[in-house]
Parts: C-alpha cells; sequence; structure tokens
C-alpha cells in the first residue's frame, strides 16, 4: 500500500486536508455501530489518499471499483499533464468568462458594522460555479476516450453545465433529475435540452436528489466502457471528492489574490452554502491554512432543525454510508435514510461531502443552519437593494452574512469593518417561479 512517504511531495490533485486511512472509526453514533475488529478496516490500495480524517472511502459493490481505479489513474495523469492544465485554463478564461469579480455591496448589509463581498460565479457561463467542475470532468472524459456524459443534478445548475460541456465536447449527454425538481426547476430543464441533453425524471423515493444520483450510479454501472459519470459535488467514493475539489478551488484562488489586492488583508469570514458540498469546498480551499479566516458553511435548515423537514447533516445528522462515501448522513434510529428539505433543490440533500464532514469534525470549519424563511429574504434584499438576483443556494449563505453583520457595531465613518466574503455559487433567474409562490 502507498503511504505519504512515497512520494516528497503530495501528487498534483491531492487534497492537503485527505489522509491515506481513516483515522478514526465511523461511529459511535452510527446507528448499530460496533467497533470493528483490529485490523479488519483496512483500506484497499488508491493512487490519491481517500479518506479525510474518518470520512471518505469507497463503499461501493466490487464491479465498480475498477471503474474508480481507472478514473483515478486518469485524473492523477492529467492533472500532472502541462498540456491538460494548459487547456482547462484558456477553456476557463474564453468559454467560462473567467476569473469571476468580487462585489463590495454598495447598500447590504442595512444595518451592522460589516462589509459583505461577493464572489460573482452567477457571472461565469452557465449562471453558476458547477461549470469549473464540469468543464474539467468534460476534459477529462474525452482524454479517456468516453462518447457519454451522465450526471445527476438538482436545481438543475449541475445538469445545466454538464450539457453545456458535452454539447461542446460533442458527447452524447443524459441527465437523471428528480422529478420533484423537474418541476420546481423548469427554466434549466428547457435549458439542458435545448443544449441537447437527455433529462430523465426520477421518480422513485422522494424524487430529489439523492434518487437522481441512485439512479445515475446504477446506470453508470451498466455502461462503464463508453459513459463518464460526471459528479457534480463533493461527495461520492473516492476518487470524487478529491477531484472535484480540485476543479473548483480556482473559486478561492481567485478570491484570495483579488481580495488581498484591492483590500490589503485576508477576508475575516468565507461563507458559503453547503449541500453535498462543491462551492463551498472550492470557496474554502485556499484559505485553509490561513487562520485569521473564519470559514462558514451553511446548511438548510429548511422549516427548522426541530421539525425533521432539512438538509442539515452536519448539524442534525449521524455518520453513515451513504453513495460511497462515509460522512454525516441524515438517519434515523434504523440507520435508514431520512428525507431531506429544502426550498432551495440544490441543497436539498441528506448527507453532505466527506471533507466538509471533516472540517467540521476538527473545528476548522464552522457548520450553520439558515431557514427557508431567512434565505427567502435575503434573497428579497440582494435583489432589491443591490440588483442581484441570487440563487437559492447562494441566497443561503447571504443570508448568514447578514446575520453576521448585525452582530457587528455600527462601523465608525472612515474606518473598516470586518470583511464577509459570500461565494455567490449562482444566479436566481432559475429560481423566480418558486420564489414567487413563497413571497406572495
Amino acid at each position: 500500500m502507498h503511504t505519504p512517504a512515497d512520494h516528497e511531495t503530495p501528487l498534483p490533485g491531492a487534497a492537503p486536508t485527505a489522509n491515506r486511512v481513516p483515522t478514526g472509526p465511523l461511529g459511535p453514533d452510527a446507528p448499530g455501530y460496533t467497533p470493528p475488529p483490529a485490523g479488519a478496516d483496512v483500506p484497499r490500495e488508491t493512487i490519491l489518499p481517500a479518506y479525510f480524517g474518518r470520512f471518505g472511502g469507497q463503499e461501493v459493490p466490487a464491479e465498480l471499483l475498477p471503474a474508480l481505479d481507472e478514473l483515478e489513474a486518469a485524473y492523477t495523469e492529467a492533472v500532472a499533464d502541462p498540456a491538460f492544465e494548459a487547456e482547462l485554463a484558456s477553456l476557463r478564461a474564453d468559454y467560462l468568462g473567467r476569473e469571476t469579480p468580487i462585489f463590495e455591496c454598495r447598500h447590504l448589509p442595512l444595518t451592522g458594522g460589516a462589509r459583505i463581498l461577493l464572489k460573482r460565479e452567477d457571472l461565469a457561463h452557465g449562471g453558476a460555479h458547477k461549470g469549473n467542475n464540469a468543464l474539467g470532468q468534460a476534459l477529462l472524459a474525452k482524454r479517456m476516450g468516453k462518447r457519454r456524459l451522465i450526471a445527476e443534478t438538482g436545481a438543475g445548475q449541475h445538469g445545466t453545465a454538464t450539457a453545456m460541456v458535452a454539447a461542446l465536447m460533442g458527447m452524447e449527454c443524459t441527465i437523471y433529475m428528480g422529478a420533484h425538481d423537474v418541476e420546481r426547476q423548469r427554466p434549466n430543464v428547457e435549458r439542458m435540452e435545448l443544449m441537447g441533453a437527455t433529462v430523465v425524471p426520477v421518480t422513485a423515493g422522494q424524487a430529489g436528489l439523492k434518487d437522481a444520483i441512485d439512479a445515475a450510479l446504477a446506470e453508470w454501472c451498466t455502461r462503464l466502457e463508453d459513459t463518464f459519470y460526471l459528479m457534480g459535488s463533493a461527495t461520492g467514493p473516492h476518487p470524487f471528492p478529491s477531484i472535484v475539489r480540485h476543479f473548483q478551488e480556482v473559486i478561492s484562488a481567485e478570491s484570495r489574490r483579488q481580495v488581498l489586492e484591492r483590500f490589503g488583508a485576508l477576508p475575516d469570514a468565507v461563507i458559503a452554502a453547503v449541500g453535498g458540498g462543491s462551492n463551498a469546498i472550492g470557496a474554502f480551499a485556499a484559505y485553509l491554512d490561513d487562520p485569521s479566516v473564519r470559514l462558514i458553511g451553511v446548511e438548510p435548515a429548511g422549516r427548522g432543525l426541530a421539525t425533521g423537514e432539512h438538509g442539515a447533516p452536519i448539524n442534525a445528522g449521524r455518520t453513515g454510508v451513504l453513495h460511497g462515501m462515509r460522512s454525516f448522513v441524515m438517519l434515523d434510529d434504523d440507520g435508514t435514510v431520512l428525507p431531506s428539505h429544502s426550498v432551495s433543490a440544490g441543497l436539498d440533500y441528506p448527507s453532505v461531502g466527506p471533507e466538509h464532514a471533516h472540517l467540521a469534525d476538527t473545528g476548522r470549519a464552522e457548520y450553520v443552519a439558515v431557514t427557508d424563511a431567512e434565505a427567502l429574504e435575503a434573497f428579497r434584499l440582494l435583489s432589491r437593494h443591490e440588483g442581484i438576483i441570487p440563487a437559492m443556494e447562494s441566497a443561503h449563505a447571504v443570508a448568514q452574512a447578514l446575520k453576521l453583520a448585525r452582530e457587528q457595531a455600527e462601523r465608525v465613518p472612515g474606518e473598516p469593518g470586518p470583511l464577509l466574503l459570500v461565494n455567490l455559487s449562482g444566479r436566481g433567474d432559475k429560481d423566480m417561479d418558486e420564489v414567487r409562490e413563497h413571497l406572495s
């Protein structure tokens, strides 16, 4: 088995927070947990570290392991190839329109002494951060000789990004989407279909994002030879969390430099919404070694954590296994996955990526929960006072920034206040119909 000592420096694409083996047991809060016998929990050999603390791994059927190994080998070769990185950089600039700007809100917060900065991922091609990861993985799929992309989507942002890069690469594309989300995210469905993707409504279970992932993984197992599963969030079995993190890290690499150049200091806090966790891990990654910067992930509290109708596995879940990974999961006492709820389709997921679970475990990042009502109010305030309509996912992060700002004393004129950097992960035109119903 490889060990960290095998390499003088980390392999390209390896997450600094990852480790070779799990550093602790899965439980003890997992339903039915019993400690494994000594030596019984030995992980299989992988090129890159497969765990983040006690989370991560490859909890999948044996027939899927060769495909994951093929993916990991192709990924590590690609990110070490200057030609691959050059093509990715070129398309980031010319196709996605990177880098995305930092905008300081002129009117928000309405009270309190903080200054709110927005990392404008909503201005990237496709209208969200999802294109960063989709573009990188599509280039990887092409390099591997795959002809077809499949993906899951909740709010439709990842589905839209996958459809657009499939069109760019001349590849077939199938998107699995919960039937419930198909109805509440109709504009994104129409965009996907216009770009040539086949959208498959998933009616199983709660007809949401979890069920779309179930369907996509099941379909991938039947067509491994020509199909590439383009995972949208920093979830799933290794190496998906590391791959998604790598392609999303561009967000914080840009923002760290931009804020330093403009303000002469790092932000006091970086705030991002957390469903599976791709935009948040991208927003946090470059700041992990900056202890002065608070990293705040915002989970959906839905109708309230006490009601059980939420999507906050870090705040109100248990350790468990879902979609091939060990992480925090919303589970009942018997270990059954509980249904999640959020006004935001992209946050309506009962688990979270393993790196976020590890950052919560170690205390490097804080994870709070914001209700539907608070997110809807933040959606309204940002639209009304800054002329920026955020995705409902991003509105959760804006709501937390407004909450933190209210806790600050009013600024003395001419003196700087705390800098709160919000990752505005997407634009909100996709949410207008549903938001209109709620706000009316």
